[in-house]
């Protein structure tokens, strides 16, 4: 069975952005690119809320993005994608699907089709409402050693959810990526 992963950057102090939106303070280096395309391997969908979209969208399909880091742009634009939105109605950056309605039962059927795994980019709000219905099998935050002070907390909204630590990976970058599933007791999750 397949299986959803949701990925995030975090700053030391638990945002995922800083107020105004900036990424700016993302710790990217080779090591975190080689990591990008080994995650991106691991998956056949990409799976976003509708802000976290439009940004990628914005970003990936320029000739920037291209030259800057073809490995993942080439990715990136080739992958099937899930937006997950009550507002998009002209989706362009595809090969994509739009759900709006019965999204934890879409996704737990897609999750029992063939294919690699789902990946769940950014999207900290779709994250923090999916969470709690146990459709996401592994949240993976990766910490950057940066504190903003302010900003957007990660998974802000989420009902409580108790999880397990898997693994944790260290970067030369001082990033350390932190990979836990949510705990599951009787069937449910708590």
């Amino acid at each position: 069975m397949r299986k959803i992963f949701a990925f995030i950057m975090i700053s030391l102090d638990g945002y995922h952005e800083g107020p105004a939106d900036e990424l700016d303070w993302h710790n990217v280096d080779a090591e975190f690119n080689d990591f990008a395309v080994e995650q991106l391997d691991e998956a056949d969908t990409l799976l976003f809320g509708r802000k976290t979209y439009q940004m990628m969208a914005s970003y990936w399909r320029t000739d920037a993005a291209v030259q800057d880091d073809p490995e993942v742009a080439g990715r990136m634009n080739r992958m099937k994608k899930i937006v997950c939105s009550r507002a998009l109605t002209t989706p362009d950056w595809g090969p994509v699907t739009v759900l709006s309605q019965d999204v934890e039962s879409h996704l737990a059927e897609l999750k029992e089709q063939p294919g690699k795994d789902i990946a769940l980019l950014g999207s900290s709000m779709l994250t923090a409402n999916l969470l709690p219905s146990g459709v996401i099998d592994e949240l993976r935050l990766m910490m950057s050693p940066v504190a903003l002070g302010t900003g957007h907390p990660v998974v802000a909204g989420a009902s409580r959810t108790q999880l397990e630590l898997l693994r944790i990976r260290q970067f030369k970058s001082g990033n350390v990526l932190l990979t836990y599933q949510p705990r599951q007791f009787e069937g449910r999750i708590v």
